[in-house]
């Protein structure tokens, strides 16, 4: 099969990837075992996940077998399944499960939450950006909120932003979410009821001055100043779930006292969340529902060819990306 792999990482994965015209079959292609699918995979979407965990020291060399294809995320037909539910030909669409990535191959193995059947009437491109953000952005919000509830997304034009914002609205919640000037005409289309610039405006006085009380905020940046300020316009029952961590040492100890000390000494004032999501089959499958009866539309930002994987990575990396980047791996 035709892949874009690494061997080992040298310095950045943009410069380690190479494109592979006989790599091997994933090894369990052969031998199926319960519940898995081999897919031959259409298109692929990027994830910051894909190059971090790679690029982290040890994990990349210890944790994931090489050689490596990046990415979970994934649209294709099915080769062949051990499962009676779906069958070869069949349209599908998921994520692997880290340390197993493979979806920048034309063929990959999935079990059976991260494999699921193509709505109709969905474009197999918009389903391959699903899996890592689409996940993420249901996880963050939908065990947390009820109808009617305020939703702050702090980074709503992003890959997992633009999810948020529209899964949000499905939920029949009110949406408040933040990005930079150039994106907020994409915020509104994608059903924010308000949206903040914060290259203009102060976004912690906005929401002060606002009045608002927020039922739940999703922190899509990763800004410990967001939840040291958010109990000036949440309520007291709220919580912050954050997603978009940098996970540097200066990060952490800004957050520490939330964890460490109690409230009267400067501790945190409301709940607080990390997530990392995880494959479910019923949350891919009601994703996929809102995108067939037109209430989810993925926001892809850029295409790209399987050989210039490494240029998306390198857009990727600039944090500057309207929802998300997905690749053509192979012909339909």
């Amino acid at each position: 099969m035709r892949a874009s792999q690494w061997t080992s990482i040298t310095g950045t994965i943009e410069k380690s990837l190479k494109v592979n015209n006989n790599a091997a079959l994933p090894k369990s292609a052969n031998s199926l075992g319960k519940d898995q699918t081999l897919v031959k995979v259409h298109y692929a979407a990027l994830n910051p996940v894909d190059y971090k965990l790679p690029e982290a020291p040890f994990v990349g060399q210890f944790a994931i077998s090489t050689p490596a294809s990046p990415c979970m995320d994934f649209a294709g037909v099915v080769v062949k399944t051990s499962r009676s539910d779906l069958k070869p030909g069949q349209a599908v669409f998921g994520k692997t499960e880290p340390p197993l990535f493979g979806a920048m191959a034309e063929y990959l193995v999935a079990g059976r939450d991260g494999t699921i059947a193509l709505p109709d009437g969905v474009k197999p491109e918009e389903a391959a950006c699903v899996g890592v953000a689409g996940l993420t952005a249901y996880q963050c919000i939908a065990p947390n909120v009820k109808a009617g509830d305020k939703v702050l997304i702090n980074g709503g034009s992003g890959g997992t932003g633009s999810f948020g914002i529209q899964i949000a609205k499905a939920l029949e919640c009110e949406v408040t979410t933040t990005c930079s000037g150039p994106n907020v005409e994409l915020c509104k289309s994608l059903g924010a009821d308000e949206v903040i610039d914060y290259k203009t405006q102060d976004v912690h006085e906005v929401l002060i001055r606002s009045g608002k009380r927020f039922d739940h905020i999703v922190d899509f940046v990763g800004s410990p100043e967001l939840y040291w300020a958010a109990h000036y316009f949440s309520k007291d029952t709220a919580k912050m779930v954050n997603v978009g961590a940098t996970m540097t040492l200066d990060f952490f100890k800004r957050l520490l006292p939330i964890f460490l000390l109690p409230r009267f000494l400067g501790g945190g004032r409301m709940k607080y969340e990390f997530l990392t999501c995880h494959a479910k089959e019923d949350d891919f499958k009601q994703i996929g529902s809102w995108m067939a009866e037109g209430k989810v539309k993925p926001v892809i930002g850029e295409m790209f060819t399987l050989e210039d994987v490494p240029k998306a990575f390198e857009k990727l990396k600039t944090g500057r990306v309207r929802g998300k980047l997905v690749v053509k791996v192979s012909d339909e």
